[in-house]
This record gives C-alpha cells, sequence and structure tokens, in this order.
C-alpha cells in the first residue's frame, strides 16, 4: 500500500520556523519526484517546492524561495520541508505528494499524503 505520511506542522509566530516531515512507503522512493504543495482556505492547492529523489533537482515557487527548503534521506524514504522566516500568508495545510515527473503541476502528482496544517500567528 503507498502511503505518504506528512508531520511537523503546527502554530508558530510570524519569523518562526518550521520542519515538515514527508515520511513515503510502498513505492521505490528513489524514482519519484516528491512534491510539497499548500491549500489555503477558499484557495487552490499550489505547488510550493519538490525534489527529484534521482538527481536532486529542486524546485521552489518564487513566494518561498530563500525562505524554504527541501531535502531528503533517503535511508529513511523521507523529504523534508525546513520552512523558515513564515509569514501569516504561509499558513495552509500542507501536502506531500509523488509524481513520476518533475513538475509543480499538481495535475501530475499519482499519490497524496492527509495533509498537515500550518497556522502562523502575530
Amino acid at each position: 500500500e503507498v502511503q505518504l505520511v506528512e508531520s511537523g506542522g503546527g502554530e508558530v509566530q510570524i519569523g518562526g520556523s518550521l520542519r515538515l516531515s514527508c515520511t513515503c512507503s510502498g513505492f521505490t522512493f528513489g524514482f519519484w519526484t516528491i512534491g510539497w504543495f499548500r491549500q489555503a482556505p477558499g484557495k487552490e492547492r499550489e505547488g510550493v517546492a519538490a525534489v527529484d529523489t534521482i538527481d536532486d533537482t529542486t524546485f521552489y515557487d518564487e513566494s518561498v524561495k530563500g525562505r524554504f527548503t527541501i531535502s531528503k534521506d533517503n535511508a529513511k524514504n523521507t523529504v523534508y520541508l525546513s520552512m523558515n522566516n513564515l509569514e501569516p500568508e504561509d499558513t495552509a495545510v500542507y501536502y506531500c505528494a509523488a509524481s513520476v515527473y518533475f513538475t509543480s503541476d499538481r495535475k501530475e502528482y499519482d499519490w497524496w499524503g492527509q495533509g498537515t496544517q500550518v497556522t502562523v500567528s502575530s
């Protein structure tokens, strides 16, 4: 059974940091792109960052460049999203997902986690 399980969400103050984890199982971790997406209330789900687990190519949305870092631990089948200098606009449910393509297009992602809430408050 394919599973992607997110963890690490929570509530932080403006300027704070969080690290999200996405632990994958049920598929060969090293052949997929793992992406992080987020969805705020009333908004569409958007791509935040992605990493190609084959060659470590990364993608970042302009809104998070310089603040968020995506990384992976192949031994643990886990992808991380380190988020620094958080802003209220970062408040959303964060999801990780797997795709055979290196892309930020959510329609190309086959498997999804259940999401973890991130709330940035003043």
